[in-house]
């Protein structure tokens, strides 16, 4: 009888005990799960200020370029002055009537960028923070490119939109909407991974498929007048950065939908001569 109540106490014991490790695992599991989404996010964010980043440094290094351009124009023409034996008036002259011209320019420049900040600005407002991990926004020479994730758009290795993508679509649809000065050019890019299925060739196809995908949802799903819009793929032969690291994959594959304004409009303002003195 002893021996029987201590083969019974002793199997409570393993068995109260085994119910304590799986408590402990499952708390284990939990937590790993908990720490592997907080490592997702924290990589997806430093993915974006990354790119942000770089953005910032190639809009820096197009304004050195500008500068030192103008600087070279400007010592080209003391220069040609100098070997044409050009009266110190005439060139007085000169540089009066460009600097009319250059200011004219500004002007211009100056009204075109002031519409481009606002309609950034109302588009940046309209997007929640999980969507500006996925969209880049930014003024480039006049120019509004907004640069979407090919993972938020579109299902894995197709041109198909996801469900995810719609209401960030709609959002940008309404600011297209209401600038309707502006054209748009819906440009697909890829990284260099070979692709080959039915009806997809290669990255060419997939670039232009995925461009035309996003310009047919703005139209029949938002309403964007088809003769603003215009669809375009560069494959992987426009990456923004090297495909060595997955990081550089993944900012090369991306749609951007480029904004500017009608080439017509801007063409007059510029051909508009300054008034003379």
């Amino acid at each position: 009888m002893k021996k029987t109540t201590m083969m019974m106490a002793l199997a409570a014991g393993v068995l109260l005990s085994s119910c304590g490790s799986k408590k402990a695992l499952v708390a284990c599991q939990d937590e790993n799960k908990s720490l592997s989404a907080t490592l997702s996010s924290t990589k997806e964010e430093l993915a974006a200020k990354s790119a942000r980043v770089t953005s910032l440094e190639e809009q820096l290094a197009e304004q050195k370029r500008q500068t030192a351009a103008l600087q070279q124009s400007l010592q080209q023409s003391l220069s040609n002055a100098s070997q044409n034996n050009v009266s110190i008036e005439k060139l007085v002259d000169q540089i009066n009537e460009s600097n009319k011209y250059i200011r004219h320019l500004v002007e211009v420049k100056s009204k075109s960028d002031s519409l481009n900040m606002v309609l950034t600005n109302n588009l940046t407002r309209s997007l929640s923070k999980e969507e500006m991990k996925e969209v880049d926004v930014q003024v480039l020479k006049g120019v509004v490119y907004i640069s979407l994730a090919d993972n938020m758009l579109y299902k894995s290795g197709s041109y198909e939109i996801n469900d995810r993508a719609a209401e960030t679509l709609s959002k940008i649809a309404k600011i297209i909407t209401d600038y309707k000065d502006y054209d748009v050019l819906i440009e697909g890019n890829t990284d260099n991974v070979p692709i080959s299925r039915e009806n997809i060739r290669n990255n060419w196809d997939l670039s232009c498929l995925r461009a035309s995908s996003v310009v047919q949802a703005l139209q029949t799903r938002y309403g964007v007048d088809p003769k603003r819009l215009t669809a375009g793929g560069r494959g992987e032969y426009n990456p923004l950065q090297s495909n060595d690291t997955e990081l550089g994959k993944q900012r090369n594959r991306r749609t951007q939908i480029i904004i500017t304004p009608k080439l017509d409009q801007f063409m007059d303002l510029i051909d508009k001569a300054p008034d003379q003195e």
